[in-house]
């Protein structure tokens, strides 16, 4: 055998050699004799050289062969990852795209590829931009504002690497997103995980079971989200054509928030003092997918420079159809959207494909998805103003530099696949709607919006019906707080409930093994955390009375929830006589007026400790959040990662979270 192996080696040697002697003939290179060499006419070496390649033409022939082989392998290698091909993949993913390039949809994208994987190198950093002209801190991935897509099928596996090198710990929370048997992925700070700590790392990874639609992502330490960490996740299904009941050419992602000059942590503690009566902190103004333009001669006390600042652009082929997903990534203000002199078709809320219904303007409050389909067939011009305006009528105080409408351009060209923020035309002069703006901050008619596919909500046999009640309670001394019931949440940022949870019931403590169905007040503080346990798969309905004067859109962790009913005032029990359950709307994200409730049920048939908080990113950070604990038998014999135990084994994770109750409890300032 290894006789076999020498003569092999030296063959492949000698051929070696033969070959690169042919080649040295050919370019007048010296091998071998000097003196012969030059007694070579051309002829004579071109011959030599010809007699080589014949001799050896089958072994050179194999070699290319093998050659090409590999290349291509490493090619279809490349071209198959979503990490780039570097040795440090976090550097090598700064270089990605433009983010505004990246939110439109690939139109080839195969929607019948078999499930795969897919992996993102991420690094949070703090920086300094001036999106709309106006310099502010901020926190990004990957040097962008917002952040990069997640672009994936149903059925995918999503891996995110996330490298922490910012001043605060942080987390992602995956907005809608189920973590069917991944409950420890959810992301959510005191709930699911602790944070990540300034210089550590965590890699999230979790698959997309049984969802699709628009989805997002957005930090879920203190109020990071209203400085940048944020960006969008789309999930598409085999069936997205048939579900959709409107054909559409183009599909892109469109992001509205309100934007803040000063950092949110500095806006926060002024917010919670004491009797500040809820007086949430007043935008400065809007962006659209992070672009707008201030004028800077108004604003003489910020440093200010919109040499650079530009308006989001949209590029719609003319005479088709393009469905825009909107994603309020906002902490406070739900906007009225429009195109200018176009009406549109809603076809998805929260991840439900609906409709289509015809509306011209579009409500959506912070953390809510909507998806339309517009047609450009108006031939009153070439671009239209879009519109996203704060209903201000619900804001509490005046901010002198408020702008309250941002607006983008939607511009007919057949550019399609280039949002450059430069318009080719001159501005829009399009005409605006007459009606006058809402005044009155609430949810589209849930009644309108009918699922396309058909799911009852399970009949009246109900479980148990759970009544919560929010309100706000100031005074002296102490900071304002937001509450559900008696309780108003505080985040331990070291022992997440779901790891005390299965450590509690692991060991056999009766606090967690013996407590049944409703609040749980012997394993939890009930101060602090209001967690309610629902025991094995039932059907729940939640209440929610809502004794404050503000509008909140309640966002549930885990799953889709059936939109039963909303009203103003008390709730009224004879609601039950008169609930049309054969196709409501289900959606995570649904918002309580002002004075007002919502009734809402699920079927706690996912297993995990999920929260359930106001979205407006101010009232979460003042308590609003409580959580559901459902099949905790399930759940206690869980054994969660090693890395994510050891992300509360780090220091530092107090920093950017939400202040301490004592930083004015008896301080006479």
């Amino acid at each position: 055998m290894e006789s076999d192996l020498e003569d092999s080696s030296s063959s492949r040697s000698e051929l070696y050699w033969q070959v690169e002697q042919a080649q040295a003939l050919l370019v007048g290179s010296s091998y071998g004799d000097d003196e012969q060499e030059k007694s070579l006419g051309y002829e004579s070496r071109t011959r030599i050289a010809w007699n080589y390649f014949r001799e050896y033409s089958s072994e050179i022939v194999a070699l290319s062969s093998l050659l090409l082989v590999l290349i291509t392998t490493v090619l279809i290698w490349w071209i198959g990852r979503e990490a780039p091909l570097n040795s440090d993949p976090w550097q090598a993913a700064l270089t990605a795209a433009e983010p505004q390039h990246e939110y439109i949809l690939d139109p080839d994208w195969d929607f019948d590829a078999p499930p795969r994987a897919r992996e993102y190198w991420w690094t949070i950093e703090n920086t300094e931009l001036n999106p709309d002209g106006v310099y502010k801190p901020m926190v990004v991935i990957n040097g962008q504002f917002p952040g990069p897509m997640i672009h994936c099928n149903e059925g995918d596996t999503i891996t995110v690497n996330v490298r922490n090198k910012g001043v605060n710990a942080t987390s992602i929370h995956w907005h809608g997103i189920y973590q069917n048997g991944t409950n420890w992925m959810d992301g959510t700070v005191g709930v699911t995980q602790c944070p990540i700590a300034p210089g550590a790392t965590f890699t999230y990874e979790f698959k997309i079971i049984g969802q699709s639609g628009t989805y997002w992502y957005h930090a879920h330490q203190g109020t990071q989200v209203a400085d940048g960490l944020y960006g969008p996740l789309i999930v598409h299904s085999r069936l997205e054509h048939h579900l959709q009941k409107i054909h559409y050419d183009s599909d892109r992602v469109i992001m509205v928030q309100d934007y803040y000059h000063d950092l949110s942590a500095a806006l926060l503690v002024k917010y919670l003092e004491p009797d500040r009566e809820n007086a949430e902190p007043v935008p400065d103004g809007a962006l659209i997918n992070g672009r707008n333009i201030r004028d800077c001669d108004a604003l003489p006390h910020r440093r200010c420079d919109n040499t650079m600042a530009r308006l989001a652009v949209l590029n719609l082929a003319p005479n088709l159809n393009h469905r825009l997903r909107f994603i309020n990534t906002g902490s406070f203000a739900e906007f009225q959207v429009q195109i200018d002199e176009h009406e549109f078709a809603v076809t998805e809320v929260d991840g439900t494909d609906v409709g289509p219904v015809y509306y011209h303007r579009l409500n959506i409050n912070p953390g809510q998805r909507y998806s339309i389909v517009l047609s450009t067939d108006r031939t009153t011009g070439g671009s239209f103003w879009l519109r996203a305006r704060m209903i201000t009528d619900c804001f509490a105080e005046r901010n002198a530099d408020l702008v309250s409408e941002a607006r983008a351009i939607v511009q007919y060209s057949q550019e399609e696949m280039r949002d450059t923020g430069v318009p080719s035309h001159q501005l829009p002069e399009s005409l605006d709607w007459p009606e006058s703006i809402e005044q009155v901050c609430k949810d589209m008619d849930t009644i309108e919006l009918v699922p396309a596919t058909v799911a009852a909500a399970p009949p009246a046999n109900l479980d148990a019906v759970y009544y919560l009640w929010g309100n706000f309670q100031i005074g002296d001394w102490r900071l304002s707080r937001g509450f559900f019931n008696d309780t108003s949440w505080r985040p331990n940022v070291h022992c997440p409930t779901l790891s005390r949870f299965i450590e509690g019931y692991s060991a056999g403590n009766e606090s967690f093994t013996s407590t049944g169905d409703g609040v749980n007040e012997v394993a939890f503080n009930i101060n602090r955390e209001m967690v309610i346990q629902i025991v094995g798969i039932q059907t729940i309905d939640i209440v929610i009375q809502n004794f404050d004067d503000g509008n909140h859109p309640m966002h549930l962790h885990g799953y889709k929830f059936f939109v039963l009913a909303q009203g103003h005032g008390y709730f009224p029990w004879d609601t039950y006589n008169s609930l049309d359950l054969s196709n409501p709307l289900r959606r995570d994200t649904a918002s309580v007026q002002a004075y007002s409730w919502l009734l809402i049920r699920l079927v706690t048939d996912n297993p995990g400790m999920w929260a359930l908080h106001c979205h407006t990113s101010w009232h979460t950070e003042a308590g609003m959040l409580m959580q559901l604990l459902t099949r905790p038998d399930v759940v206690g014999k869980w054994s969660l990662p090693a890395a994510t135990t050891q992300l509360c084994q780090a220091e530092n994770l107090e920093n950017g979270m939400t202040p301490s109750d004592d930083i004015w409890y008896g301080n006479t300032r």
